[in-house]
């Protein structure tokens, strides 16, 4: 029986029961006939440029090869250009690769991709992101796909349909995910993306930022993988065995040491010390690098009584339309006396703001639109940094890396970010928190809220109005979350994408 059968039947010693094993080998075997069995096939990498981050963060993309010529990484890393000499730049990185693999489910997955590019490049070393999900033409991707789509509609009907949130979406976000029986379709499953990794060298330093790319590399036998946990809410779903695990919050430490509550029936064996480790928030280089200069700019911005800038981010799966739609009527009318700028990003679903623009009195005439053009994100956001920003402002972008990255620009030169408490609740901006999107995001919004660079969680549409109208009265509001973001970064909170590089290249020490 091989390994990777192994850690389906038993998660950290402690054993799956029959029935488990037996639903996760039908399931996997489901996707076999439906997609077919490349376990066999011989795929080959290549090394490619990376839309709009591959210049700002140094990375590069691994691609399916077209000349069947297996690709030499390092040797690909060395031709790489140079990185550029940093606070955060480890002596005898020399451009050496760091493979951050990831999936698009959702934004969440691909910005703490980012972050860890950004950390690696900012560190010396060369980033290659592999997303498991664009091998159209394997049968992992496949798979990937497929699950995606259900979660992606899953996550829209839970904000249209209250019975099927309350009695399916948010048990099966919380408890259902975290039920250990769970982690043994997915160890199943993530053996179907092991031919993708054919030519990544065993020791190469790899961070997964999904469970499954994770899980995968373990499969393909390589030895330095670190699993990035998201959220702050211990699950099973979340486990690979085999890798180093790091989480964001002492909180996420203490319950997958203790694998809470991943099986009520039985007390489990904890995690081993070397599998788990707290890093503190994963978060970019540029973000961390600017923290103090980019607070100092909102401080004298908002008490020298400038329109506070509000960014709205719309996650992937387009969720909440009817919330986002009384948040932009509520600041209209603030931002038509230049008591508020609002700047609306909608990633790459440009049917999101048709709805928005559509439903909304007068916001389709009263904004300036930035759609597929990144450069002009880009100047914006960075004029902004010291310049009068006004108006409303959308942005959508049909590529990927421009949608995401967008935020991750005009974060720098906004006030108040508004979101879900999704992978956003660890970042160092002042944040308005709402409603949650499936219940394992709940305690992000807790988290943000303790350290006090965000409120607490907002479910109610109506106290979410209230508290714009809050920050519009009291301006001290957002700068007592400015004063803490600076406090959190004094003691390296926000440092976990640097700890995270240094565990994939150096292990635990």
């Amino acid at each position: 029986m091989d390994v990777t059968n192994n850690r389906a039947k038993s998660a950290f010693g402690n054993k799956q029961d029959k029935r488990t094993i037996a639903k996760a080998a039908k399931a996997k075997n489901g996707f076999l006939k439906r997609f077919g069995d490349d376990s066999g096939a011989v795929y080959h990498l290549a090394s490619a440029d990376v839309p709009v981050i591959g210049k700002a963060l140094g990375v590069r993309n691994l691609v399916m090869a077209t000349d069947n010529v297996p690709l030499d990484l390092a040797a690909d890393a060395a031709t790489a250009p140079e990185c550029a000499q940093t606070s955060r730049t480890v002596a005898g990185a020399a451009g050496a690769p760091v493979v951050v693999g990831n999936i698009r489910m959702g934004f969440g997955h691909y910005r703490i991709s980012m972050a860890m590019a950004s950390a690696a490049h900012a560190m010396g070393y060369t980033p290659y992101w592999l997303d498991l999900a664009s091998f159209d033409q394997t049968t992992g991707s496949k798979v990937i796909a497929y699950q995606n789509d259900l979660y992606s509609m899953g996550s829209r009907l839970s904000q249209k349909v209250g019975l099927f949130n309350r009695l399916y979406w948010e048990p099966l976000n919380s408890e259902g995910f975290r039920k250990l029986s769970y982690n043994a379709g997915d160890q199943m499953n993530a053996e179907l993306c092991v031919p993708i990794f054919r030519d990544i060298p065993a020791d190469t330093p790899y961070v997964g930022t999904h469970v499954w790319p994770a899980q995968a590399a373990v499969h393909a036998g390589l030895t330095h993988v670190v699993n990035a946990i998201p959220d702050n809410w211990p699950m099973a779903l979340h486990l690979a065995e085999g890798a180093i695990h790091t989480v964001q919050t002492p909180s996420a430490y203490l319950g997958y040491h203790q694998l809470r509550g991943m099986d009520p029936k039985r007390q489990l064996k904890p995690m081993p010390l070397d599998s788990l480790v707290y890093t503190g928030h994963y978060v970019d280089h540029e973000l961390v690098e600017n923290i103090g200069r980019d607070c100092a700019a909102r401080r004298k911005r908002l008490l020298s009584g400038g329109p506070i800038r509000y960014l709205i981010s719309v996650g992937g799966a387009g969720a909440q339309q009817e919330l986002f739609e009384a948040i932009i009527a509520r600041l209209l009318p603030y931002v038509r006396t230049e008591q508020a700028t609002l700047l609306i990003n909608v990633g790459d679903h440009r049917n999101v703001w048709d709805g928005l623009a559509r439903r909304v009195e007068g916001l389709a005439q009263e904004t300036q639109t930035h759609f597929d053009d990144f450069a002009q994100v880009a100047q914006l956001a960075t004029d902004a940094l010291e310049g009068d920003l006004t108006g409303v402002h959308a942005f959508c972008d049909s590529d990927i890396f421009s949608a995401v990255y967008s935020s991750n620009l005009l974060m720098r030169c906004c006030d108040v970010l508004v979101t879900k408490p999704s992978e956003f609740s660890f970042y160092p901006v002042p944040k308005l928190m709402i409603h949650r999107v499936g219940g394992h995001e709940a305690w992000g919004a807790i988290r943000a809220a303790e350290i006090g660079d965000g409120t607490y969680e907002i479910d109610d549409t109506n106290e979410v109005l209230a508290m714009i109208d809050s920050f519009q009265l009291d301006r001290e509001l957002v700068a007592f979350m400015c004063d803490n973001i600076e406090a959190a970064n004094r003691i390296g909170i926000y440092d976990g994408a640097y700890k995270v590089i240094d565990l994939a290249v150096n292990g635990i020490h």
